[in-house]
């Protein structure tokens, strides 16, 4: 695998990082390529999370803390100096199979140190059942983007002050704080300074290493600009009706295996779907639209006509995990599977 070494040390602001994968996955020959970074103090969501419900954005803007969005699925994580974040680019479209195989390898590369360390769940690495790192994905074509936190070190206090986790989701998993479920590797014996760990994971994963021109950091920064667009930012395209029906139906719940998902159901005036939206911190892997909401379209929100409006859809391709029953069920009201 191959090393991307930037040109200089000093952290830059975290969706410089997520550019770079960007530009290395439509730009570089193809190949495995790995980066690690840290950044200041830094909340990131998900791409389908609604900001306002998943953070304290007031205690953040207090505490310096900056607020940004990923392009890949799941739910928010902080990250700051004492939080390692790793970037993995490879070749392909499988995505779930390219995700299996770069949390089994950062996994196996911290039992090589000693850890015992698992990749489980969705995207998770426990070390003792506690999460030490949290993961995502996503993909262009041809190319597969996972990247991932690693807790070096941590303060539990800022982590939960910054990250407002949804009652679904700590009940799905029988906790009752966000700290009752993190463990970092110096709480598991790790003895590294920074530096030493970085070098490590390096070495441990990649044999060659290219070194970034300023061609190419430009390059990176030209990219990084569509991260701050209001547009992404912010999930403004909120759906949008005909004031003569303004019924909006929502419906929440958590699947396990998916995770969080929040529906927005328009209805016409037969009481019949138009349109569906959906936000939550599961795992896109293809367009919704397409593979789900389309064959929705036109009809009447109770199971039997649902399943039969989804006989040819395949939500699992948009929605990782995704299955007809549970999306039906959501979409009906029957919520928290799991």
């Amino acid at each position: 695998m191959i090393h991307l070494k930037l040109p200089f040390r000093e952290p830059r602001r975290l969706p410089f990082y997520l550019a770079m994968e960007e530009w290395a996955a439509r730009t570089l020959p193809a190949n495995d390529y790995f980066f690690c970074w840290r950044v200041k103090p830094t909340v990131i969501c998900g791409r389908n999370q609604e900001m306002d419900k998943e953070v304290d954005m007031a205690y953040c803007r207090e505490a310096g803390i900056d607020v940004v969005r990923r392009r890949s699925g799941g739910g928010c994580v902080y990250a700051d100096l004492d939080n390692f974040m790793m970037s993995y680019i490879c070749p392909g479209d499988e995505v779930t199979s390219t995700f299996a195989r770069y949390t089994t390898m950062i996994a196996s590369m911290l039992q090589e140190m000693g850890l015992d360390a698992v990749a489980t769940g969705r995207n998770d690495i426990v070390i003792s059942g506690k999460k030490v790192s949290g993961n995502a994905f996503y993909h262009i074509p041809g190319r597969c983007i996972a990247h991932g936190t690693m807790l070096y070190d941590f303060d539990p206090s800022v982590m939960k002050r910054a990250i407002t986790p949804s009652r679904a989701k700590l009940e799905s998993k029988s906790v009752k704080s966000v700290e009752s479920r993190v463990t970092c590797l110096t709480q598991e014996g790790m003895t590294m300074s920074h530096d030493e760990f970085e070098e490590r994971i390096i070495r441990s994963l990649c044999d060659k290493e290219i070194l970034l021109s300023d061609e190419d950091v430009a390059a990176v920064e030209a990219i990084e600009k569509t991260y701050y667009d209001p547009e992404f930012l912010y999930r403004k395209g909120e759906l949008k009706t005909d004031p003569a029906m303004p019924e909006l139906l929502h419906r929440h719940g958590r699947v396990d295996g998916v995770g969080e998902i929040d529906f927005t159901i328009s209805l016409d005036s037969h009481d019949r779907i138009s349109r569906i939206e959906a936000s939550g911190d599961f795992f896109l892997i293809g367009d919704p639209e397409e593979l789900i909401f389309r064959h929705l379209k036109g009809s009447p929100l109770t199971g039997e006509e649902i399943l039969k409006a989804l006989s040819n859809a395949e939500p699992q391709k948009a929605i990782s995990g995704l299955d007809k029953e549970s999306l039906t069920e959501l979409l009906i009201g029957n919520v928290n599977k799991g």
